[in-house]
């Protein structure tokens, strides 16, 4: 008879995709060792027996991640589940929790569509979600930025938001699944893990309503989108290099996107601008100064126009 935590993952999945999940469904699961993702691994194999396959990616950073990935394929293996160890190309610079998490997803995601699978299930959770929206509250983040949790990505799913990391670390206990559990969680060096320390014990989330919250967040998103994409069929055209807005009377919100819109039209490769950056050039382009973003040059007023600035004199 299936545990509550099954019948959870099996329904989510299947509000998710927009229809009961059938035999002829294929998952990718991404299981890091964790106790989230290697309760989502036993959980989705007693749901979808034979339709699922695993991926661990090793990014080479830690001593410890090959003896993980390892863990999770003597798992597999034991009970009858594909597993693939993935490495990046070339290893990891910059900002190492952002560069990593690219590098995640884009082998994730060329692993599942290389094996033929039609989804791609990672083990966010409740507290993940509740952590990345405090985070991004804390940096000013706008409807976007707060909605990016997103139970549904394209072919990436989240169907555990509902479920909170202490029940699926007592599962596993209970079941006799092995985890690791991966020391950076608990690095005071990183943003996450401090407010993780400081949420410890907390009870006062109900994490079906903040799902609910969240996934608000994404359709008022979805909403601003549409309407920038409205407003741009009508009122932004082209006028030899340059873009030009015909329409400013529009609120901030909108603004702003339309901005974004322009700019990303005229440089593929620019860096988006956001935040108070974005905030203070409105300001400027309603007295109809011009401003310079994103390597591009917009001049305010009635009508707004952006264009490529000028190459730079070395």
């Amino acid at each position: 008879m299936p545990d509550d935590l099954s019948v959870q993952l099996s329904n989510a999945t299947a509000r998710l995709i927009g229809r009961p999940v059938t035999h002829d469904d294929r998952f990718g699961l991404a299981v890091s060792g964790g106790a989230d993702s290697m309760a989502m691994l036993a959980l989705a194999r007693r749901c979808w027996p034979g339709q699922i396959e695993a991926a661990t990616v090793d990014h080479g950073l830690r001593a410890e991640a090959r003896a993980e990935a390892q863990m999770v394929a003597d798992w597999c293996a034991a009970h009858g589940v594909p597993h693939a160890t993935l490495t990046p190309a070339a290893p990891i610079s910059g900002s190492l929790q952002a560069q990593a998490r690219a590098a995640r997803y884009a082998l994730l995601d060329q692993w599942r569509i290389e094996r033929g699978l039609d989804w791609l299930l990672t083990a966010h959770h409740a507290d993940d979600q509740l952590e990345t929206l405090l985070l991004r509250l804390g940096r000013g983040s706008g409807v976007g930025g707060l909605a990016s949790v997103r139970a549904r990505r394209d072919a990436v799913l989240r169907p555990m938001l509902g479920m909170r990391r202490a029940e699926l670390r007592t599962w596993c206990e209970t079941e006799d699944i092995p985890f690791f559990d991966d020391p950076s969680n608990q690095d005071a060096r990183f943003d996450r893990a401090r407010l993780r320390s400081r949420l410890a014990g907390l009870d006062l989330i109900d994490p079906a309503r903040l799902d609910r919250s969240v996934e608000a967040l994404a359709q008022a998103d979805a909403a601003l989108e549409w309407m920038v994409d409205q407003i741009a069929a009508e009122h932004l055209g082209r006028e030899g290099e340059a873009l030009v807005l015909s329409r400013t009377d529009i609120p901030p919100a909108i603004q702003r996107r339309l901005l974004q819109k322009m700019i990303s039209s005229i440089n593929e490769s620019a860096e988006i601008p956001r935040g108070p950056s974005i905030d203070q050039a409105l300001v400027q382009l309603f007295n109809g100064k011009t401003v310079t973003l994103g390597d591009c040059v917009v001049t305010g007023g009635e009508r707004w126009t952006v264009r490529r600035a000028p190459a730079r004199r070395p």
